[in-house]
């Protein structure tokens, strides 16, 4: 069972490299970790973290983040912003860049990849024949690496498939194993660029976004990770971009001049 110092000493190094708040989570961070500790061979929590901040090829450190954190998603989900994306963004954009067709679009939890794809999809199809003739690469990034793998992969099960549209899944999914997995088509894959990133990290873009997705992401942030994070994504947007956020995120309106659109979708102006 991991002590009471161990736990504050995980959370110390964890907040402090990837901004993520696991103070109410100490039975949620043994649970995940107890295993690979036992089947490792490591005595303790505390030998175990010793390797971890002395580890120069910075593996442990990775597998501890992808053991430690939450990727839920799926497809489809919160899928309003989707639809104010077609309705209101796309054709605003499409007006706003008809000079260079570049389109810059940022996913940054991308998670096992449900997110980004969806947002390609719908690029695809809002586009149609003249989607050729513009940049529209989702780029889609997360801590994780596992996770990553899994979006890079492209392969969900039927069940996981079930919600989306008849019309994309014939034409983004094929059917292998007999129908009960799909893989995502050469070009969906295509149109998503997978990379590991950290938020917390400066941010390395040369050109400023005109859409972020960073949905349900910051709950796990204390106030003021949160608001530097918000404050650089304000920078990084073009004027007129948007951010979408989760239903059950909120923006401090008197830290960042966002306005607010709707509940959870933020523009730049």
């Amino acid at each position: 069972m991991i002590t009471d110092i161990e736990f504050r000493r995980i959370n110390t190094f964890v907040k402090s490299k990837y901004g993520i708040d696991l103070t109410n989570k100490k039975e949620i961070v043994d649970g995940r970790l107890s295993n690979m500790l036992r089947r490792e061979g490591w005595d303790n929590y505390s030998s175990y973290m010793n390797a971890v901040e002395t580890d120069i090829t910075g593996g442990l450190e990775k597998e501890l983040v992808n053991l430690i954190t939450t990727n839920h998603t799926y497809f489809m989900r919160e899928f309003e912003h989707f639809d104010f994306m077609r309705s209101e963004i796309l054709p605003f954009l499409k007006e706003k860049e008809a000079s260079t067709h570049d389109l810059r679009i940022w996913c940054g939890a991308a998670s096992s990849g449900e997110e980004p794809y969806m947002i390609a999809m719908l690029l695809i199809e809002y586009f149609g024949l003249e989607h050729s003739m513009w940049d529209t690469k989702v780029l889609a990034t997360d801590i994780s690496t596992n996770v990553l793998q899994t979006a890079i992969n492209g392969i969900y099960t039927k069940e996981q498939i079930s919600s989306i549209p008849d019309n994309w899944k014939r034409r983004f999914f094929r059917k292998i194993d007999d129908g009960e997995r799909f893989e995502v088509t050469p070009e969906l894959k295509n149109e998503v660029i997978f990379r590991q990133f950290n938020l917390m990290d400066p941010f390395p873009f040369r050109k400023k976004m005109h859409v972020i997705f960073l949905r349900n992401v910051m709950i796990y942030f204390d106030k003021e990770t949160k608001m530097q994070l918000v404050k650089k994504l304000y920078d990084l947007l073009e004027y007129g971009g948007y951010l979408m956020i989760g239903r059950t995120e909120t923006i401090d309106k008197d830290d960042v001049p966002f306005k607010m659109i709707q509940p959870s979708i933020f523009r730049k102006i």
